[in-house]
This record gives structure tokens, sequence and C-alpha cells, in this order.
């Protein structure tokens, strides 16, 4: 098992730092491609690209934790109804059953 992970570790870290540099200069070249034409705005560098990614991260992606909240929120109708008693799935039931009087 030791001499596994002398050969992933190593592999892992390259690679993790081949995705952070791909990003860095992706994010930079959108940037630089699009935004000084657009907005007047300044080119920026592969580390001011970097610093941007990890901004956009922070505010708009977290830092990957809370996963059992979304199990939660996107179980869906099905999942919600386990949680229900008897009487509040036949409540429910019956606002969705059509009227027998052909009624609205």
């Amino acid at each position: 098992m030791r001499k596994k992970w002398l050969w992933i570790a190593p592999l892992a870290i390259a690679g993790l730092a081949l995705f952070i540099a791909i990003g860095g200069q992706v994010v930079m070249y959108l940037w630089n491609a699009i935004l000084p034409d657009l907005f007047g705005f300044r080119t920026i560098t592969f580390w001011q690209a970097l610093g941007l990614l990890a901004l956009c991260r922070i505010l708009f992606g977290g830092f990957g934790g809370g996963h059992g909240h979304r199990k939660c929120r996107h179980r869906g109708f099905a999942g919600r109804c386990e949680e229900l008693t008897p009487e509040e799935r036949e409540r429910i039931g019956q606002r969705f059953r059509p009227d027998p009087a052909g009624g609205a």
C-alpha cells in the first residue's frame, strides 16, 4: 500500500498544479481577450488571474463544504413525501385528485 502512495501522491500534486496553471491561463486569456475591448479594463497578468479565480471561488463556489445540505435540497418530491405523516399525505393527495362533481 505504501508503494502505491509513493507514485500517486506526486502525480496528484502535479495534476493539481497543472489544473491551477491551466485555470489561471484560461481566466487570463478570457479577461484579456474580452474585457479590455468591451469595457476598457486593463489587461491582467497570470498571477492576477489566479487571484481573481481564487476570489470567485471564495465568493461564488465556497470551499466544497456542506454537501449534506445539497442532498436534502435536491432529493425531490418522493424524498420529501417519505417524511410526511399518513394524515398529511392524505390531505395533499386530496388536492391533486380530480373533483368527481366536475368542478374546478
